[in-house]
């Protein structure tokens, strides 16, 4: 139900101590910090993940269970 703060469909990262928050489906960089060559890297997955992103957004904002979704390989 994390809808309210961002008003969008967005993630959450976490990489190492840091924890950031992108946009979906533009990648954009809504709050926090990665090193650059993650958020690179963060980008592109959600381009490739984009349809399925969306997906469990529409999940999640009902307070429904959301599904894995497989990292970068």
């Amino acid at each position: 139900m994390d809808n309210k703060q961002h008003h969008l469909p967005h993630i959450h990262v976490k990489y190492n101590d840091s924890e950031s928050v992108f946009s979906i489906p533009d990648g954009d960089l809504l709050e926090g910090s990665i090193p650059a060559n993650k958020i690179k890297l963060v980008k592109a997955w959600i381009e490739l993940r984009q349809e399925d992103l969306m997906a469990e957004w529409s999940l999640a904002i009902k307070g429904e269970p959301i599904f894995r979704i497989d990292p970068l390989r």
